[in-house]
């Protein structure tokens, strides 16, 4: 069965290394993905080494499951799950 009731955080340290194998995830992974919120510290001279993504996912446990071990493989990267629960 299908839940959204989980927001995923993805951690990246040395993003600008990490970027295009994350992106690549999240893309395979795009219609179980409801809301995407990218965090860094970005200004006229600084950009941050690393980020933060916050994902709503919307599919079965087991489809979360393989897309966060996916994700947690790529060096640099840290995943955490949390269920909505109100």
């Amino acid at each position: 069965m299908e839940q959204c009731g989980y927001i995923m955080a993805v951690l990246q340290e040395h993003r600008v290394e990490t970027a295009t194998k994350v992106q690549e995830i999240l893309t395979r992974y795009g219609c179980n993905i409801r809301v995407r919120l990218g965090l860094h510290d970005a200004g006229i001279e600084t950009c941050s080494p690393s980020g933060l993504i916050l994902l709503q996912v919307c599919a079965t446990k087991a489809d979360i499951g393989q897309m966060q071990s996916e994700l947690q493989k790529v060096p640099y990267v840290k995943v955490k799950l949390m269920p909505l629960e109100f």
